[in-house]
C-alpha cells in the first residue's frame, strides 16, 4: 500500500519480512484510519462543548430559583433549556458511535502490524483486539493491556536489534482519562435520571454533566495524542525497520 501524505514524512513501502512467516498479520498503513480517528476525535470534542454551553444555560437558569422547586423558572424557557440539552446529547452520542466504530478498526489494524513486528509480544490473539471492547467489566482492562503491548511492540530497535520502548505515558493518561470519564457520566447519567424537578437537583444533574463533558473533552484529547503517536511509531518502524526482535 502507498502512504498518502499524512502524519509523518513518507518514506518508502512497507518491506516484506524476509524468511518463513512467524504470523498470518499483514502489514498495512494506519496513516488514513489515525487521520480520519482524530477528525472524529475533533467532532466529539465539538459535542461536548456544544452539552458544556446547554447544560451551563440550564444551571444558570435555575440559579435564581428556591429551593421549593421550579414553579418560578418561566416554563417555556425551561423547555427550551431541555430541547437544547436533549439535542447536544443527541448529537454527543452521533459522534460517538462513529468515533467508536473506526477508532476499533483502527486499534486492530495496528494490533495486527505490531504482530509482524512483534509476533510473541501479546498474550492473546487479534481478534481481542475487537471483541475485548464487548466484554462487560473486562472492557475496563482488556483493551488497555493490548495498547501496551502494541506500543511496545511498535518501539523502535537499536542497532543491535535490542527493543528500545518508547514512554508509555500517552497509552497510561489517555486510559486513565477515558475510565474516568465513563465512570463520571454513569454517575451522571444516574442522578439525572433520577432527578426530581426541584431546583437544586436540576442544578446538580447539571454541574454533574458540565464535569463529565469536560473530562470527555480531555479524554479525547488523550486519545488524539494516543492516536498520532501510535501510527507515528508504527509508520517509522515499517519504514526504518528492523522487525525482528532480539
Amino acid at each position: 500500500m502507498s502512504f498518502t501524505p499524512v502524519g509523518p514524512p513518507p518514506g518508502p513501502p512497507y518491506p516484506v519480512p524476509t524468511g518463513p512467516p512467524a504470523t498470518t498479520a499483514v502489514l498495512r498503513s494506519p496513516l488514513g484510519l489515525a487521520t480520519a480517528v482524530v477528525v472524529l476525535l475533533s467532532l466529539v470534542i465539538a459535542a461536548d462543548v456544544l452539552a458544556i454551553a446547554a447544560e451551563a444555560g440550564r444551571y444558570a437558569l435555575v440559579g435564581t430559583t428556591t429551593v421549593d422547586g421550579l414553579a418560578t423558572v418561566d416554563p417555556s424557557a425551561l423547555d427550551t433549556s431541555d430541547v437544547l440539552v436533549g439535542l447536544a446529547a443527541a448529537l454527543q452520542l452521533l459522534a460517538l458511535v462513529a468515533t467508536a466504530v473506526l477508532f476499533i478498526v483502527w486499534f486492530h489494524r495496528v494490533r495486527s502490524n505490531a504482530e509482524v513486528f512483534a509476533p510473541n509480544g501479546f498474550d492473546k490473539g487479534r481478534g481481542w483486539a475487537i471483541g475485548g471492547w464487548f466484554i462487560p467489566i473486562a472492557f475496563y482492562w482488556i483493551p488497555f493491556r493490548i495498547a501496551r503491548e502494541t506500543w511496545v511492540a511498535s518501539s523502535q530497535t537499536t542497532p543491535e536489534g535490542r527493543l528500545r520502548p518508547s514512554g508509555s505515558g500517552p497509552v497510561s493518561y489517555w486510559w486513565a482519562a477515558w475510565i474516568a470519564s465513563n465512570l463520571l457520566e454513569m454517575v451522571s447519567g444516574a442522578v439525572t435520571d433520577d432527578m426530581s424537578r426541584y431546583a437544586g437537583d436540576v442544578r446538580e444533574a447539571a454541574g454533574m454533566m458540565i464535569a463529565a463533558d469536560a473530562l470527555d473533552i480531555s479524554a479525547a484529547v488523550l486519545a488524539m495524542v494516543f492516536v498520532r503517536k501510535l501510527t507515528a511509531m508504527q509508520h517509522r518502524k515499517a519504514t526504518e525497520g528492523p522487525f525482528t526482535l532480539s
